[in-house]
């Protein structure tokens, strides 16, 4: 549930390999690409693990996806101005979901540099680039 502001408009995409759809909302005016988020469920099967963990960070947000096989557990994006706050909501979600990410790999759908890598190989068993 959601607040519409004054001329979005509701558009809807489907996710067939989770037997999900995307509902998500848009200024009415405005030509918008694919939602980040629509891109991270697209790409989150190409995950290696039983454990699927995709993200991506677009502008101030950080986008989410976690799926266990074939089940979608989480598809979110949270507002993320640094990578500091970004790892903060990985690890919330991960741990509401009671994933372990010491047995995990994450993988990223944007460019991470050095020291970020280096941080997520400190909490993950892996970190791979889609």
């Amino acid at each position: 549930m959601a607040d519409l502001k004054e001329g979005q408009v509701v558009g809807y995409l489907d996710i067939p390999h989770y037997d999900a759809v995307l509902v998500y909302a848009q200024d009415g005016d405005s030509v918008v690409d694919t939602p980040e988020i629509y891109k991270i469920l697209m790409h989150l099967p190409a995950c290696p693990e039983y454990n699927k963990i995709l993200c991506s960070r677009v502008g101030d947000r950080l986008y989410l996806g976690v799926a266990q096989g074939k089940s979608l557990l989480l598809a979110n994006s949270f507002p993320a101005a640094d990578f500091t706050t970004a790892q903060y909501y990985i690890f919330l979600s991960l741990n509401s979901l009671q994933l372990n990410p010491e047995f995990s790999t994450i993988c990223w759908m944007t460019e991470l540099d050095a020291g970020e890598e280096m941080s997520l190989y400190r909490y993950f068993k892996s970190v791979v680039r889609l």
